[in-house]
């Protein structure tokens, strides 16, 4: 007697709430054996790219924080230092800290959000909550220095909106501590804990070939025993004058992919306080006889053509402007015309900063950066971040192309589904850590 068995094909999403309502997995099953997956994305599909090509190239960053949206500060830097390459800019020493700083405040806020959900749905809501209360603390010093918590606008071309805020050492300073217990928390929580460890250990293994074979980069790839990097193997802004450890994984497991995640954030707080403590202030000259306005007031009388003197004034701007007066401009912003905004001292204060705002402001005018193209590439939360620009010589991109880490990752997921059980597929597609707002642009 010769019996036979028949696989069964299940849906898992895009409704299923581990998906998230952005990813479908098509899986053909024995039993509760995964035999084949297919990924199904585009569920969030928003044109990224034909709609940088359609808008100015200053326009075209805060369609960047929509890529990672959990750690858009990354995606803003990356975008234009692209731009900066393309026109031969060099930024300012400050800025390169202050791009460093919080870009590695993006990736903590990243990995937490990770770890968190990945944990929460294998079980540990302990484990969630303590990391969303660090995320927060990180979150008020985002808001503090962007004015926004997650679409944050915050890079520029030739620099960033506007300097760091006062008092924000020791603030930050307090938020790494708190963030630090926390982490030290779900640390004692989850890494020796015998149901995490059997749920995690030796499931979704990514050997360390499939994942150069699929071009996988960042936690995962690391985690597969990949010593790759970029602000190792490329450094930008001022990771050459940091110290940290890249850390790796053995096996490729879940439990190698929380390792390297829980590590990197340590890392992350490493190079915070480097960078902090290093950071060049910059002298703020300030004239003894300058005068201070609110700038409400200096924009009434430049309209009525009072300017006489507005050379010395300093403006006194509402709180999601600070860091941006005269004082702070060019610590922060290329002296570079092409590129930079002046200050609203000279936008109001004199005729040759109006006409420098008009000309980057108007149409068909703006930043024109020379015929040709390059790449510049960051290490996102999730990997290799590259932007792809193409100019031709007009205000508009004519090509935006972004290398989004999550679109590997995803490519290579079957490989670490199939053979395990059902049950394991949410702790996998958990580990990714998937992006969907990068995966599908």
């Amino acid at each position: 007697m010769t019996t036979s068995t028949q696989s069964m094909l299940l849906n898992i999403g895009p409704s299923h709430p581990a998906m998230h309502g952005v990813i479908r997995l098509i899986t053909e099953l024995e039993g509760e054996t995964v035999v084949k997956v297919e990924a199904e994305i585009g569920y969030l599909h928003r044109a990224f790219e034909k709609s940088c090509e359609n808008s100015s190239w200053t326009q075209a960053i805060p369609y960047t924080d929509r890529l990672n949206y959990v750690s858009p500060l990354i995606n803003n830097f990356g975008y234009c230092a692209a731009v900066e390459k393309l026109l031969g800019i060099k930024i300012t020493e400050r800025c390169d800290y202050i791009r460093v700083i919080m870009s590695e405040v993006s990736r903590i806020t990243d990995h937490l959000t990770c770890v968190a959900a990945s944990a929460m749905e294998l079980g540990a809501m302990t484990a969630f909550l303590y990391l969303m209360k660090a995320r927060e603390y990180l979150y008020e010093i985002v808001e503090d220095v962007t004015g926004a918590r997650l679409t944050i606008s915050y890079g520029r071309v030739g620099g960033v909106k506007g300097d760091l805020p006062d008092g924000l050492d020791e603030k930050l300073k307090i938020a790494l501590s708190k963030t630090e217990k926390e982490i030290s928390e779900v640390d004692k929580l989850l890494t020796r804990n015998r149901i995490f460890v059997d749920r995690t250990r030796d499931v979704g293994i990514l050997p360390k070939q499939t994942a150069i074979n699929y071009s996988i980069t960042g936690p995962m790839g690391r985690a597969s025993g990949i010593n790759y990097d970029v602000r190792k193997a490329f450094p930008y802004f001022a990771y050459d004058r940091v110290d940290f450890d890249v850390p790796l994984g053995e096996r490729g497991d879940n439990y190698d992919r929380y390792l390297v995640r829980m590590e990197e954030m340590r890392q992350s707080i490493r190079i915070i306080r480097q960078s902090m403590k290093d950071i060049p202030g910059g002298p703020i000259n300030v004239d003894s006889q300058g005068k201070v306005m609110q700038s409400f007031d200096l924009v009434d009388e430049a309209k009525m053509g009072h300017t006489a003197g507005f050379t010395k004034i300093i403006s006194k701007v509402e709180p999601t402007l600070e860091g941006t007066e005269r004082p702070f401009h060019d610590r922060v912003m290329t002296s570079d015309k092409r590129v930079a905004l002046p200050s609203k001292e000279n936008t109001y204060g004199n005729i040759e900063g109006l006409m420098n705002h008009f000309k980057l402001v108007m149409d068909y005018h703006g930043m024109r950066p020379p015929k040709g193209d390059t790449y510049f590439a960051v290490e996102g939360a999730n990997g290799e971040l590259g932007f792809y620009v193409v100019s031709d010589g007009k205000d508009h991109p004519y090509r935006v192309r972004v290398r989004p880490p999550c679109f590997f990752a995803m490519a290579g997921l079957h490989t670490m589904l199939e053979g395990g059980g059902i049950a394991d597929i949410v702790a996998t597609f958990g580990s990714i850590n998937m992006i969907a707002g990068e995966l599908d642009r």
